[in-house]
């Protein structure tokens, strides 16, 4: 299910969806890999969300090959990696 960004306070052009009631996956749909200056954008976004909703978790559901050192931050700011086929 999507849900607004405004919601949150993020840019519109970002994708949201409801996985169920404590999951919100940010969506990243494109073929070149992400990259740390990505992965930094992606946390912000993760923070805004957890503080409007403290109980939900946060996860990115991607296509795109991620880059090993943004796998390793975005797993130690409690991100999990959900790959999108």
């Amino acid at each position: 299910m999507s849900i607004s960004p405004k919601d949150f306070g993020l840019p519109p052009r970002t994708v949201l969806e409801q996985l169920d009631e404590q999951t919100i996956a940010i969506i990243i749909d494109r073929k070149s890999r992400i990259i740390m200056a990505d992965g930094k954008k992606i946390i912000e976004k993760a923070q805004k969300i957890t503080a409007t909703l403290p109980s939900v978790a946060v996860v990115l559901k991607t296509s795109a090959p991620v880059c090993s050192k943004t796998t390793k931050l975005l797993e130690s700011n409690g991100i999990e990696l959900i790959s999108r086929t």
